[in-house]
């Protein structure tokens, strides 16, 4: 892979923003009627890695290109610093508890990365280490996908250092952007070249499947290159609602419901001749008498 740092963080100039942003919503309702199949489905499951500097956008993907999509069948889960409890487990742990079931899209805002990025940067390991991570990783998303059906998207938000510093700067100066602010950004961004370096590393030994380098300083075209790569992975699959299911083949099903009508039938009506049969004895016993029954009149005697 040739050096990434070369390619654009910028938007085609010949390419029309606003055109791009109603593209991009026809493409988010797309996605959302394919959601919906592929949840119903549950066939497959889709891990989607965003991967970035800080303020390179991460939270603004999740958030607009996710964020219209069936709750149900959608999650996300944001990776810091390990816990204390994570830090006792393999680093693997903490990601493979909350990979995607199938039916489910799941995103990790950062993830397993940066359990090679950081500690390389910061020669918290060595790197006979970090090649052995790689290894771990390879083989943990080669499990994912041989095993669950899972595929697996992998998006580098790719900003410019000039832009990294105007998002901090803004984080620093807007109130509403206060929550954001943290300064161990200022030193890491100290680090660029450092992590440009680590990062370059984990495109070349972790390519199955392969990094996309998403140019990253303007929003609106962030999010359409997402927006269409996911569209185009959900279209390649066979997707399709789960058929009608019943414990009987429908012939089947259809003769025991014509056998059930005819006994319910017969039923009803000798329900009705014995109806018709009491009617008939009732009648007799209360209109007529038998003849033997019948006591003639005593005639009056005669005084002597």
């Amino acid at each position: 892979m040739p050096k990434f740092s070369k390619i654009s963080t910028k938007a085609p100039e010949k390419l029309d923003k606003e055109k791009t942003k109603l593209e991009t919503a026809k493409i988010l309702e797309k996605i959302g009627e394919l959601q919906n199949v592929f949840f119903a489905q549950g066939k497959y499951s889709l891990l989607i890695i965003l991967q970035g500097l800080d303020a390179s956008g991460k939270d603004g993907v999740v958030k607009n290109v996710f964020s219209g999509l069936n709750p149900l069948g959608v999650d996300v889960r944001a990776y810091k610093a390990p816990t204390e409890e994570e830090r006792q487990y393999d680093f693997l742990w903490r990601i493979h508890k909350n990979v995607p079931s199938q039916g489910m899209i799941m995103l990790f805002n950062r993830s397993h990365y940066e359990d090679v990025l950081v500690p390389a940067v910061e020669k918290w390991i060595d790197t006979d280490r970090v090649k052995r991570r790689f290894e771990h990783i390879n083989n943990f998303e080669k499990l994912l996908q041989q095993e669950n059906n899972t595929i697996i998207l992998k998006f580098y938000l790719h900003i410019s250092k000039e832009k990294q510093h105007e998002k901090l700067v803004e984080r620093r100066n807007n109130p509403e952007k206060f929550w954001k602010h943290s300064d161990g950004d200022w030193e890491t961004s100290k680090k660029w070249d450092d992590y440009m370096k680590a990062y370059q590393d984990i495109f070349v030994a972790c390519d199955k499947p392969e990094w996309e380098i998403i140019p990253s300083d303007q929003n609106w075209y962030k999010e359409y290159r997402i927006a269409k790569r996911v569209l185009e992975t959900l279209e390649k699959l066979k997707l399709e609602y789960p058929k009608l299911t019943t414990a009987l083949p429908l012939k089947m099903a259809e003769k025991v419901k014509y056998d059930i009508l005819q006994k319910v039938k017969a039923t009803e009506k000798a329900a009705e001749k014995a109806s018709e049969k009491d009617a008939e004895r009732i009648s007799i016993k209360v209109s007529t008498k038998p003849f033997n029954e019948v006591k003639p009149k005593k005639k009056p005697t005669k005084k002597s």
